[in-house]
């Protein structure tokens, strides 16, 4: 289960050219269900979104011999892509017939798919819309427990809620593969307790320098190449600034 983290040059997420880019190029779906008159709240449809990612990576399938592994060992092995779409009603019936894991927030509900080859999207993931998926919350959320896992969200970008929920999920997984196996196990016994939240603008570059795993967007779309999109901010990281990430 232990990955460990590409050198900054080789980063999945950099915008650099890199060894990487040679790989193979898949992608991990992500479907987020948005039914015309019951939307989801923007807030848990990014927190649900990133706790998906974390619940495929810690799932048995992915690992080993699981019927996953290979997907996620191709996907690793490349730049980390993760796309987001929307679906309702039979749409949305379809995407649960695939293989795959639904989680449920307050709200929202995202299913999530192995990773796929870039351009071997199933028809009835590929038919589904990219856009379309802005998001409000319908009160602003409660401040972010401190003692909890919490993703900050760059304050000074502008990012449609699917391209903040691929984000999201991109934060989660630098998180999980910076924690050691047993800090990934009392994650998960905790249900990936997480909080998504736009930081304080004043706070942005102290965040940014902690050392704590940052999301730098390779730029494909939406934001600029390079732009630093989300800090991962969990305790057992901020407990242990000399560790080795």
């Amino acid at each position: 289960m232990s990955h460990v983290p590409a050198s900054p040059s080789h980063s999945p997420f950099s915008s650099d050219r890199n060894p990487r880019d040679e790989a193979p190029q898949f992608v991990l779906p992500l479907v987020v269900r948005i039914e015309r008159d019951a939307p989801p709240a923007r807030t848990d449809a990014l927190e649900t979104a990133a706790r998906a990612v974390l619940v495929l990576l810690g799932d048995e399938r992915a690992h080993g011999d699981g019927e996953w592994a290979e997907a996620l060992r191709n996907w690793e092995d490349a730049r980390i892509r993760k796309v987001v779409r929307r679906a309702r009603g039979a749409e949305w019936r379809r995407a649960e017939a695939l293989p795959g894991i639904t989680v449920t927030g307050k709200s929202a509900q995202v299913r999530v798919f192995p990773p796929i080859p870039l351009d071997g999207w199933p028809k009835d993931l590929a038919k589904l819309r990219v856009s379309g998926t802005e998001l409000d919350d319908p009160e602003p959320p409660v401040a972010a427990d401190p003692v909890q896992p919490t993703l900050w969200l760059n304050p000074e970008l502008e990012m449609s809620a699917g391209k903040a929920m691929a984000q999201a999920g991109h934060g989660a997984q630098l998180a999980w593969w910076a924690l050691s196996d047993a800090e990934r196990t009392a994650w998960r016994d905790a249900g990936f307790a997480l909080a998504v939240r736009a930081a304080d603008p004043a706070d942005w570059d102290r965040l940014t320098g902690s050392g704590l795993p940052v999301v730098r967007d390779a730029g494909f779309t939406e934001i600029a190449p390079g732009s630093c999109t989300v800090v991962a901010d969990h305790p057992a990281l901020r407990q242990a600034p000399g560790r080795d990430r």
